[in-house]
């Protein structure tokens, strides 16, 4: 049973997929995860960029299938490294993985798909977040969405909001050099979407550079500014800091135009990048083979042929354990390391 068992490391929508194809395979995936639920982030999204699909459909359509598979599921289980050597499908390679207190879960492979962190937008201390009120971050309006009540902390609707890109993302200040690849267009979707719910509202967006990189990006991007009117001013905001009358002052630079700018808002909402999930050294180091690149981010073997495998056999990733990507490439990477991986095993099996 365990040389055809693949442990697939994350319940999020890479790791869901991975198991799904895996199982549609006649293979025996189980999904370990440490928190009490499938779904990893995508349970904190309120709409999916560009289509503004409830990303709750895409959920359901996921665990659904999972159960359907009768896919094992471990919940509640963290993973503590790479279980390496006594047989398996190929003598000497990761054949499992080891949890906690010690404890091995024996596999024929192992696809790691465990995510990313949200970086913490207190390490900006010039944007005063968790210091001062109104002060929000893109995750924490995407939860007011889903909860349906998105308003300042005094209950009252905003009148003037904005948004700051880049928020932990391009950053030597913070050690995040790389592009977190999708903050742009979920600015653009939240500003979006509180258009909706305060029709009268100024919006305004401040950016270094809009990257939309991906199919209907650009369209969205240019609904944002002639149907929904936000108003997008290229340059980076300096600093916030609270007025007598309890708003929020902005400093910036408008770079288009060469001049400074000061501005009251009611609501501010910093774009927060993806870093590197917090494990990824820990699990490097349990396994020869395993690498990180200097974003912290798990290393693929190639950036082309081989970007959903590792420097060691039987280890696979999918998802954002690479790397920022959408949801749509997440899945797709799921798909592709459990094909990697059923490979891997036939190869085994046939020596």
């Amino acid at each position: 049973m365990s040389s055809k068992r693949i442990v697939v490391i994350g319940g999020g929508p890479a790791g869901m997929q991975a198991a799904l194809s895996l199982a549609a395979g006649g293979l025996k995936p189980v999904i370990v995860e440490r928190a009490g639920e499938l779904g990893g982030k995508l349970k904190e999204w309120h709409r999916l960029f560009p289509s503004m699909t409830e990303a709750n459909e895409v959920l359901t359509r996921l665990t659904g299938e999972i159960a359907e598979a009768g896919v094992e599921v471990m919940l509640h289980t963290e993973v503590e490294g790479i279980a390496l050597g006594e047989g398996g499908a190929h003598d000497g390679a990761p054949n499992g993985v080891v949890l906690a207190e010690g404890k091995k879960l024996p596999a024929g492979a192992v696809i790691v798909a465990s995510g990313f962190d949200i970086f913490d937008a207190r390490q900006k201390e010039e944007y005063g977040y968790h210091v001062y009120d109104n002060v929000f971050t893109t995750v924490d309006i995407e939860r007011m969405l889903n909860g349906d009540k998105v308003a300042l902390s005094d209950g009252t609707a905003p009148r003037r909001i904005a948004f700051v890109h880049c928020v932990g993302s391009r950053d030597e200040k913070v050690n995040q050099r790389h592009c977190s690849k999708v903050c742009c267009i979920t600015a653009v979707k939240q500003a979006m979407e509180l258009r909706e719910r305060f029709p009268e509202a100024e919006i305004y967006s401040f950016y270094m550079d809009i990257r939309m990189f991906g199919p209907g990006y650009e369209e969205l991007y240019q609904q944002a500014q002639q149907e929904s009117h936000i108003n997008f001013i290229r340059g980076r905001v300096s600093e916030a800091s609270p007025t007598i009358d309890g708003r929020i002052q902005i400093k910036a630079e408008d770079t288009l135009v060469g001049r400074p700018l000061k501005m009251s808002v009611d609501m501010v909402v910093l774009a927060v990048g993806m870093k590197a999930a917090a494990g990824n050294e820990k699990l490097a180091a349990s396994c020869d083979g395993l690498s990180l690149a200097p974003s912290g981010f798990l290393a693929p073997r190639d950036m082309f042929t081989g970007c959903v495998s590792s420097g060691a056999a039987g280890v696979f990733y999918a998802g954002t354990a690479t790397a920022p990507k959408t949801i749509g490439e997440c899945i797709a990477e799921g798909a592709m390391a459990a094909q990697r991986a059923a490979e891997y095993l036939k190869s085994g099996a046939k020596r």
